[in-house]
């Protein structure tokens, strides 16, 4: 866990990877809680007897919006903002998801700041987030998360 104690500490670090989150455990149980959530029960997340049959992954997959969903409790996982009141999703800039995450996988975040603006009452960061499978090859996601933080 990192301490980013103040603004001022966030914006000297501008430009380097500034944590790596705790691992996330990826169930078959997840994705379903997931798919329940959004109604997104496509076979080749919730099915799993199909997927190992007919899906090119060789089983079922989590949602690519489940990994991106995860990254404010990656964040959290990761590092504290002691100087802030309060944090908001602003919005994502690219997002790629180059790799399948398998039920049954563990992925983390490994976190960037990139560049960090003022604003009225605060700062907006712009963080790289690198989300990577255990023992994948290539990451899974690959976003840039725009955070407002008061």
């Amino acid at each position: 866990m990192r301490n980013l104690a103040t603004l001022a500490d966030m914006k000297a670090l501008v430009g380097q990877e500034v944590a790596v989150s705790a691992w996330f455990d990826i169930t078959q149980e997840r994705i379903n809680q997931f798919a329940d959530a959004t109604g997104d029960h496509q076979w080749i997340h919730t099915d799993v007897k199909r997927a190992r049959r007919e899906s090119p992954f060789g089983g079922p997959i989590a949602h690519g919006f489940m990994t991106i969903a995860l990254v404010p409790a990656m964040l959290e996982s990761a590092l504290t903002m002691a100087d802030m009141k309060m944090g908001v999703n602003y919005g994502l800039n690219k997002v790629r998801l180059p790799a399948p995450v398998p039920a049954g996988s563990r992925v983390r975040a490994r976190l960037t700041i990139q560049r960090i603006d003022d604003i009225e009452g605060g700062a907006q960061v712009e963080w790289g987030v690198l989300i990577e499978r255990e023992g994948g090859d290539k990451p899974v996601c690959v976003a840039e998360l725009l955070m407002r933080r008061y």
